[in-house]
């Protein structure tokens, strides 16, 4: 059984970014986050509640299709 698990990575304090990885060997995605009160330093990062967010739905949605299958 394929488990997907959902990482969080913090290389700098404030921002980072949440991986959704797959044991079956697939390429994991990655959601970038910055909380930083600065301009961002990627202009795709949100905060990290919003990214935490997409991340645990993308998660849910392919756990669904393995459920499913």
């Amino acid at each position: 059984m394929t488990e997907i698990r959902v990482i969080k990575h913090e290389a700098v304090p404030g921002c980072g970014s949440f991986e959704v990885q797959f044991s079956d060997g697939r390429s994991s995605r990655y959601y970038y986050w910055d909380d930083l009160p600065v301009p961002h330093l990627n202009p795709d990062a949100v905060d990290s509640r919003k990214a935490l967010e997409k991340a645990q739905a993308f998660a849910r949605i392919e756990q669904d299709k393995l459920d499913q299958a």
